[in-house]
């Protein structure tokens, strides 16, 4: 089986609850979607998506996903699907974001062609899904706790509150929060916003508050210097882009990482980082940084094959947007996010969603 076609589509997927605000005054409106399909000589299609959060979130930007597309859809022809990923990292060097969906695009192939669901290649299901978190954005006090109690309200059980901006103004808002949902798994994510010095302060003023600590400052080094005054669970999320990344954060005493696909370069490196920080005993989120239902659909079978005492969490991104595109993931009601049983992605892809094709290319 070789890839014969390769197809790409750019989707604008404006979020539904309006912007998302994060440290830095750092403030998005919805997700830039690259959409790939791998058309095989078989007749098997496989389909990808990566969307990065903006141009000032990860070192990665829309434009350069769609401007790397021609040159990787091009290496693709007349390639074996399981021979993707090498053949994108020949192809280019850097640039993960950028090979992503492609990466992903082949897994699809793969399944579809086993007519196995996506979870069966990659390790096997360990359990029924998995845990759904919905970030509450930075705002006020009284804002972020209207929408946390919504969140809780739709059966989300964990809650990412944004913090990483002033220290008394992130502790007022978490402080609501906390007052609003008692119940509710409470994550603080800074998306590296802090100083030190600011980070160290947050601290100092919540050691009466029960939460984990997520990505305070932007560099491993900065992080580190926190990790034994933050006694409490200590994760990683932005410095994550290599699985020695990993084994530097569990080395380092970190207690978990978070895995976005697209920052990682696609499923097969998402993987292997995830292998290696279970192996190290490390809790793990895989998640993405954009993306609609095809992205969530790889996000679930792979979170799903995690195994359930090291997985954390993950989100829904289909339900972030207020355009689709496709159907199969079964509903989250319960909050949580299950895998599609069908083969490959397990999902049926509207190609009319998405509008008209900006590259096809065929050998």
């Amino acid at each position: 089986m070789r890839i014969e076609r390769v197809t790409c589509h750019r989707q604008l997927q404006p979020f539904a609850d309006g912007p998302y605000v994060m440290s830095g005054g750092r403030v998005e409106q919805g997700f830039d979607s690259l959409v790939v399909a791998l058309h095989t000589d078989g007749g098997v299609v496989g389909w990808g998506e990566m969307s990065p959060l903006g141009t000032t979130y990860d070192p990665a930007f829309a434009g350069g996903a769609f401007a790397a597309a021609a040159l990787l859809a091009e290496a693709l022809l007349g390639a074996a699907p399981a021979a993707a990923h090498r053949v994108l990292a020949a192809a280019l060097k850097g640039h993960p974001y950028a090979k992503s969906a492609f990466d992903m695009a082949a897994w699809d192939v793969l399944g579809r062609a086993a007519g196995l669901p996506l979870h069966h290649l990659l390790g096997g299901a360990d359990g029924e899904g998995t845990v759904l978190y919905r970030p509450i954005g930075r705002g006020s006090p009284d804002a972020m706790a209207a929408r946390a109690a919504e969140y809780c309200g739709r059966g989300y059980r964990r809650l990412q509150v944004k913090v990483g901006g002033n220290p008394a103004a992130d502790e007022a808002g978490l402080r609501a929060v906390m007052r609003a949902v008692p119940d509710a798994t409470i994550y603080c994510d800074a998306n590296g916003g802090w100083s030190t010095g600011d980070a160290r302060t947050f601290l100092a003023a919540t050691t009466d508050l029960a939460y984990t600590l997520e990505q305070p400052c932007a560099t491993f080094d900065e992080c580190r210097s926190l990790r034994a005054q933050a006694q409490r669970p200590f994760v990683l999320d932005e410095c994550i882009e290599h699985v020695t990344d990993a084994v530097l954060a569990a080395q380092a005493g970190f207690d978990g990482i978070t895995i976005k696909i697209a920052r990682v370069g696609g499923i097969t490196p998402a993987r292997l980082i995830r292998d290696v920080a279970v192996a190290y005993g490390m809790s793990v989120t895989v998640e993405d940084t954009g993306g609609a239902d095809i992205d969530t659909a790889a996000m679930a079978h792979l979170s799903l094959t995690s195994p359930a005492a090291n997985r954390a969490h993950t989100v829904d991104f289909h339900h972030w947007v207020s355009v689709s595109n496709g159907t199969g993931l079964p509903p989250t009601d319960d909050g949580l996010l299950r895998a599609p049983s069908g083969a490959g992605l397990g999902i049926e892809v509207d190609v009319a969603a998405l509008g008209d094709r900006v590259l096809d290319v065929s050998r």
